[in-house]
This record gives structure tokens, sequence and C-alpha cells, in this order.
């Protein structure tokens, strides 16, 4: 059988400037973002989901555990409930106690893996899991929301619709580690899991159960306060709720350390992109599904909400920007060929970086089996990429120097400015750590997260070289450049695998770094409390486990239809 034809593409948007900070810092959840990649193989392979076990008492503490089972394994949220003062409820990762905490289980647990997680699992990383933990993670209630709505359902009336929009979450996760964190199981233990194939599956899939399972508990609370008079939450106000997260500075650097795959995230995004804006012409379907979705994005900003100076007018430019595209919209000729290029070239033109990438997530929209496919581009092998080409000649490894950190030979690296930052780890929490390089005591410290810096000493070590040296007798003599060596080739093959923005500058916003990673994960609300931690919703309007089979509303991210 002939192997099915590769969708023609549209050139794609240049590195230059799809990977500065200020872009990234505006991205938006797309039809390839993590959470809906998850959702749509859970709903095609028809997983299973049961709840086991749920021995929470009247006080909401107990434990409870979420089992979903797909076509090959089974994974089971082991939740504890706890009874948690208000004044050690925090959102720092210095905390102690949380209202909740859980663990994703390789399998079915049974009774003697339920003791040992029960006695290591409200730790965090005071205690120790094993390799048949695949996550862990713990959550805080919302002071504002939690309470209400357990009282409301216990009166017999639902909460208040416009709280509930306002805050959003019930309950709001401060971590969800993964990757061998505390003995946990090594990311190379799942990879070769289709279900895990694509990036943080796993995560997403814990964040997923823990949704299920707080929905549940306030649910359970109330009818345990009310016998008989409680009600359970109306099915539509009920999808309307997130898991909420707080998210800082220990993601940003992420980004940075793992080039091969960032290039992949947004070759996809960009690909995608790409062939929808190659397509000849669009179905009156095609546009209608536009437009529903572009009404359902405009609703999702009148209630993302911010105090933060800078997100309040990012919010104020989209929500023209979504004016002005509807606008556009209503009078553009979707019959004239290439619909989409010329729509896309209009609001670069027009619209405010949040604006443009909204966009350009909004007409993927309606081509789920144009782009879906591409979801299986997003993983990386790096260790692949982690040779250094030693045989490279130094004027091969210079003109790609020249092509792919010209942004960088440009900055005046001697300007206080330009190095006012330095990254390091925290010798309390082992977590990444943005200081002030001229204030404070750190420099000896700085972990290497500053490529464009680094560019700039190679072009100046490698102007001593003649060009037909190779790279292996450059880094024998120099071997101080060897990281940069490597990351320079990895750009050759891989356009998009370097920001290109100067990291440790003094105006940097590592918010921009947390926000695009984030934005992959499919999060949305963003909303900064400085410039170095954000709080986010996860699973908005998303359908719960026992709906999946029946729900076609795959625009969900974008919330539940007004």
């Amino acid at each position: 059988m002939a192997e099915p034809a590769t969708p023609a593409e549209a050139p794609l948007r240049p590195p230059q400037a799809v990977m500065r900070l200020a872009r990234m810092g505006a991205a938006h959840q797309t039809r390839l973002s993590f959470m809906r990649i998850l959702l749509r193989r859970l709903k095609d392979e028809n997983w299973r989901f049961e709840r086991r076990l749920f021995d929470i008492g009247a006080d909401g503490v107990g434990r409870a555990v979420y089992v979903a089972r797909g076509p090959s394994h089974s994974y089971s949220l082991v939740a504890f409930s706890h009874d948690l003062p208000d004044e050690k409820r925090s959102d720092r990762v210095i905390a102690e106690a949380w209202d909740a905490t859980f663990a994703l289980f390789d399998g079915v647990p049974d009774a003697e893996d339920l003791a040992r997680l029960e006695r290591n699992v409200p730790l965090q990383e005071a205690g120790r899991v094993s390799e048949r933990e695949l996550c862990l993670s713990r959550a805080n209630r919302s002071a504002r929301l939690f309470a209400h709505v357990v009282d409301r359902l216990a009166s017999g009336r639902q909460p208040d619709a416009g709280l509930v929009a306002e805050v959003g979450y019930l309950m709001r996760t401060t971590a969800v580690y993964g990757s061998g964190k505390f003995g946990a199981a090594d990311r190379e233990v799942i990879a070769g899991r289709a279900e895990f194939a694509a990036p943080f599956q796993a995560e997403m899939l814990t964040v997923y159960l823990i949704r299920e399972f707080v929905m549940d508990l306030v649910e359970h609370l109330a009818a345990s306060r009310a016998p008989g008079r409680a009600v359970r939450l109306d099915p539509a106000l009920r999808r309307s709720f997130s898991i909420g997260n707080s998210t800082g500075l220990g993601m940003a650097p992420f980004l940075v350390n793992h080039p091969v795959l960032l290039n992949n995230w947004i070759a996809a995004r960009e690909r995608a992109v790409a062939r929808v804006c190659a397509l000849e012409k669009a179905t009156p379907e095609e546009v209608a599904h536009f437009g529903t979705v572009l009404k359902r994005a405009i609703g999702n900003v009148a209630l993302w909400r911010s105090q933060h100076e800078l997100q309040v007018q990012k919010l104020a430019d989209l929500g023209a920007d979504l004016a002005a595209l509807k606008a556009k919209a209503a009078q553009f000729d979707f019959h004239a060929p290439e619909p989409w290029r010329r729509l896309a070239e209009w609001g670069a033109s027009a619209m405010t970086l949040e604006g443009q990438e909204q966009l350009i997530a909004l007409i993927l929209e309606p081509y789920g089996a144009l782009v879906d496919d591409l979801a299986a581009d997003m993983s990386a092998d790096e260790e692949a990429a982690f040779q250094i080409a030693g045989q490279m000649p130094l004027e091969e490894l210079s003109e790609l120097l020249t092509q792919n950190y010209d942004w960088a030979l440009g900055i005046d690296w001697a300007a206080q400015r330009a190095n006012a930052r330095a990254w390091y780890v925290s010798e309390e929490k082992l977590e990444p750590r943005l200081g002030q390089r001229f204030e404070e005591p750190i420099a000896q410290f700085e972990q290497p997260l500053c490529p464009g810096r680094d560019a700039a000493r190679l072009e100046q070590a490698l102007r001593d070289w003649p060009g037909h040296a190779t790279v292996a007798e450059f880094l024998l003599a120099c071997p101080e450049h060897r990281h940069i060596v490597r990351r320079v080739q990895i750009t050759g093959a891989h356009p998009f695998a370097e920001i290109r923005d100067n990291t440790i500058d003094a105006e940097m916003l590592p918010i921009d770094m947390l926000r695009c990673k984030l934005a992959f994960f499919g999060a949305g609300r963003f909303d900064p409390r400085s410039d170095r931690w954000v709080r986010i919703n996860m699973f908005a309007g998303a359908p719960y486990p026992q709906e999946l089979g029946t729900f076609e509303d795959e625009a969900w991210a974008y919330g539940v239809p007004s």
C-alpha cells in the first residue's frame, strides 16, 4: 500500500521571529498542546476509568485510588487528602504540608503499595517513592472558592457562576514531578509506551485524574455535611472547573536545557500552521468552525483576569486584537485562494504578538485531520544529538554560528546590562534561581544558561584558528567551549532549538519562558504574580473520564460554550 501523501506546506515562519522571548511569552494552547493530545488518545483508544477506592471521611481526610485502563497498561492516581490549617497553606516550593498529595502509580496498587505510599507521598520531597511511581504531586485548596462550593452544594444550591468563572479552580497544584524525581521512574522507563510517546503525557494524566478527584471530594464533603439535602454540581458548571497550578523559576531553564525537544515542539506547531496556510480554499463548514472558536476565544478573554501590569496590558491588547479579527473575518473573502495564509499575513501586520499567536492557534482548529498527526514528532531522542561532530571544519562551524547566533554576536557583552543576571541552583531546594550578578556573590555558581554570551565568546576564540582545522582539534585546546559548540551544531539541523534572546539581560522576563512551555502543556488564563512565577489553569472545559466516549467538543480548551 502506498504511503499517504505528505500535505503541502507554506514556508515556515522564520526562527528569527518565532524564537524571540516576547513572542514566546505570547504563546497560546493549540490542537498540539499536550493536554489535548492526551484526551484525544484516551477517547480514541476507549480508555476505561474506575474509582477503585474512596476512603475519605466527613472531615475530608483519607485516601482514594482512581484507575485508568488503556490497551496495554493501567495507571492509578493514588490521592491522600489532609486536614491542613489555613495558616500552613502556601504555594512556595519550600512548603512542608498540603491539602492533598498524589502519586501516579504504574499499574494498580495493592494494600502493601498503598501502605508504602501513605508513609511517603504526603511528605513529598522528604519522602521517597519507587520506580513503580511515575509522578509525584501536591495541591492546595482555593482559599476563596473551595469552601464556597461546599457550602452552596450542602445547602442544595449551585455555586455562584461568577465566582467560579473568576477563580476557575478548587485546588491548585504547586508541583507535578516526574522523570526520576525523588526515586520515581526515569523517563526511559515509559518512553517506549505508545500512550507516553508524546511529551509530558504521564504528568498530564496525573493532573487530569487529580481534577476528577477534587470534584468528587467537594461533592463528598457537601453530601457528608447535609445528607439528603446536598446536590451535585451542574454538569456544565462542573466541566468549567480547572486544576490550577503555580509555576516558578524552576521550570524556566527547561527550554534552554532541552534544545532538540524545544525545536520539535515549535517545529510541529509551525508546520501545522504552514499546512493550513497552504490550503487553496476553505469550505463553508471550516469557516463556520473558525468563527465559532473565535467567538469562544473572545469569551475566554473576557473571563481571563490578572492584576500584573504586564498581563493587564496584554489582555487589553488581546481583547482589541480579537475584536478586530472578528470584524475582519466578517468581511473577509474566504473564497479567494489561500485564505488562511492571507488572514495570517493580515494578523502579522495588524495585531499585537498576543493576537498574532492566538490567530495561528485558531486557524488550526478546523483541521484536526490535517495537523494532529504532527503530535508524533514532538518528542526527541536528545542523546542522538548530544555527540559532537569532531570532524567538522571550523569554517563550517563558524558559518552555523554566524547564521543562527547573529542576534548574539551583535550584543555588547561588556555592558553590565547584558550580563546583569546569573542563573544558579539553590543549595536549600536544588531549584533554579536567578540572581543579580553585580549585587549578589553568585557568579561562581552560575549555570551555563546563556547560550548567546557563550556563542559570542566562541566566535571570538575562533578568530585565532584557521578554517580548515577541525572541531576536535579546537576543543582539545579549548574545552571550555564544548557545550556551546554542541549547541551550534544542534541548530544546524534544528532551526528552532535556540531562544534568540539574551537570557541574562537586565530586562529579560523569565515568565516568557514559563508561558511558552505552559502553553504547549495546554494551560490557559496565565496570571503572572511577578516576572518569575505565574498561575494558570489546566483542563478547564475538558470532559471528565466518564464523558470521554460521547464528548464531541474538541475545542474544549477555549472554555465551556456560553
